[in-house]
């Protein structure tokens, strides 16, 4: 099983987002936070978050690239867990429960994004709006000489494995 993490090749997320995603999140789209915008809301930083943003599941900050790696079951439950935990204390939601379908759909569509990539495969995201609401598309940058080890985080700083 697949999904990404984000990924920081430089320190420009730091100045277009705020919140910024942390290096080596686990990371969906989030195209949810945007689907109530207009114009109007497209300011600033925020605009950077809605044009180009993946959505880091630790720090829910925004990073432009995300990287395809492995990702365990357990580590999947946890992400899993850790948006519906988010749906309810910052989107209102009524309870974990409910929260939990919700949260699952936004990972499996993140884990069908990645499946068929090879591993370090970099991503990229782009929002729009239009009449129907908020239109994403994605490409795709696979790597070709370097491994993104020299630039990604993948699994945690006291996991001995990784």
């Amino acid at each position: 099983m697949k999904l990404a993490r984000t990924l920081r090749l430089d320190e420009s997320d730091t100045f277009v987002f705020d919140p910024v995603a942390e290096a080596g999140e686990w990371a969906i789209s989030g195209g949810f936070a945007f689907s109530n915008w207009t114009e109007a809301d497209l300011k600033g930083k925020a605009r950077q978050a809605f044009a180009n943003g993946w959505l880091g599941l630790d720090t829910f900050g925004r990073a432009t690239f995300v990287a395809v790696t492995p990702i365990t079951e357990a580590e999947y439950e946890a992400a899993i867990a850790t948006l519906a935990h988010h749906f309810v204390s910052a989107w209102g939601a009524p309870s974990q429960e409910a929260a939990w379908p919700v949260a699952e759909q936004e990972l499996n569509h993140m884990r069908e994004m990645c499946e068929d990539h090879p591993d370090n495969t970099l991503m990229v995201v782009a929002r729009e709006l239009n009449a129907a609401g908020v239109h994403e598309t994605y490409r795709t940058i696979t790597t070709q000489d370097a491994g993104l080890e020299s630039f990604a985080v993948h699994g945690a700083l006291d996991d001995p494995n990784g």
